[in-house]
């Protein structure tokens, strides 16, 4: 007969799980054919529950896979309006570059002595007085032009932005850096200093930290002023992504610099793939590094455990260095949770480039960025070679 029959119960992540546990010997015939009857029934009752139970866990964890895998509802219906903020509107003319704030060390063409701030109705076509004297063609010349645009230009702004009707902005890139365009960060922890109210005392700001400890991380009057510009377009209803390049850096990155001071006793040598290093002993600079597109003012991340061929233009698997991947874990966190408070962070990220990291830095970034806020938005850029007959295939960079 059985002689043991009980069912366990256990409450696991708030799902009811039975088991059915029981013991067997040699009973009558009579009373085994009646209690088995009975126990198959209750068993078949209990096994058919599990089975939906079974069905509706893994009909929800697939819910919530597929939903990891989407852009988050809300970016779905956003008119869409995409600001380059020195190029947008001149707010505060006493935060206006001076030319060691767009001064590189890769600059081919030095920013002449007498440098100013391009006159906002200024010819677009028209030389301006200080690039007369440089080499090379109009483009080449347009390099160094700036006209001022700031955070205060764009909070001027907002009654027009909100008359226009959109309902989301993405910023090209706001972080310090000497270009116009920004992709050539001197940190990805700050705001431009010239795109806030007190240049001079941001840089001050910054250089009292430790950037690789964002223990010691402040937040500069650029920086305050950005996160009141977030505010306020929340408050009308416009959300906010921004516009990052994890792939690269500039010259003037604080990183790369202390790899061009210390060179091999750097701690940050292989954040960078380094392919040679400065011999001191001689008088040339040995110095080389790989950069993206050979464009040597923008040194690139380095790329780690890559297990598949890696074609310009095309997804692969792979990673970025571990460091380099944390303090990126860091800067992107700041953003979207400053001070733990994503009510108060921006809702997303425009990444450029982003075929030229390997999906496995991308799986476990999209897990971290979800994690922070499982609402932001981020969006990868991806180019082809030519349409549409070696387009790459630009589903995993556009499921947000």
């Amino acid at each position: 007969m059985i002689v043991a029959f009980k069912q366990l119960s256990s409450l696991r992540n708030n799902f009811k799980i039975s088991i059915i546990e029981s013991r067997w010997n040699y009973p009558s015939a009579f009373f085994l054919a009646n209690y088995v009857t009975n126990q198959i029934v209750t068993m078949v009752k209990n096994s058919v529950l599990l089975l939906i139970l079974l069905f509706q866990i893994n009909l929800i964890k697939a819910q919530q896979d597929s939903n990891f895998y989407q852009p988050p509802p809300w970016a779905k219906k956003q008119i869409w309006y995409q600001i380059f903020v020195e190029r947008f509107n001149n707010g505060d003319p006493t935060n206006d570059p001076l030319p060691h704030n767009i001064s590189s060390s890769t600059d081919f063409r030095p920013v002449p002595g007498n440098w100013e701030v391009t006159p906002w109705t200024n010819n677009w076509y028209e030389t301006d007085k200080w690039a007369k004297n440089i080499d090379g063609d109009f483009h080449s010349k347009l390099q160094h032009r700036r006209y001022g645009g700031d955070l205060q230009g764009v909070i001027n702004k907002l009654d027009y932005l909100e008359d226009l009707g959109i309902t989301a902005i993405y910023f090209n890139p706001v972080n310090d850096a000497p270009s116009l365009h920004k992709f050539d960060a001197r940190n990805w922890r700050h705001i431009d200093v010239n795109f806030g109210p007190d240049p001079e005392g941001d840089i001050k700001i910054i250089e009292s930290e430790n950037p690789g400890d964002p223990t010691t991380w402040k937040w500069t009057a650029a920086d305050k002023l950005f996160l009141n510009l977030v505010d306020s377009l929340h408050q009308r209803g416009i959300r906010v992504i921004v516009d990052y390049s994890w792939n690269h850096t500039g010259m003037e990155f604080w990183a790369m610099k202390d790899i061009i001071e210390n060179q091999e006793n750097s701690s940050y040598k292989d954040w960078y793939d380094i392919t040679s290093f400065d011999d001191p002993t001689t008088p040339e600079n040995e110095f080389k590094y790989h950069a993206w597109f050979n464009i040597k003012s923008l040194p690139e991340i380095k790329k780690v455990n890559v297990t598949t061929k890696r074609t310009p233009g095309h997804p692969y698997e792979g990673d970025i260095n571990p460091g380099a991947k944390k303090h990126i874990y860091e800067v992107t966190k700041r953003w979207l949770s400053p001070n733990g408070d994503i009510s108060k962070g921006i809702d997303g990220y425009r990444l450029d480039v982003a075929d030229h990291i390997g999906l496995e830095f991308w799986r476990e970034y999209r897990k971290f960025v979800k994690s922070v806020n499982p609402d932001a938005y981020i969006i990868g850029e991806i180019w082809w070679e030519a349409w549409p007959d070696r387009l790459m295939d630009p589903t995993p960079y556009m499921q947000g």
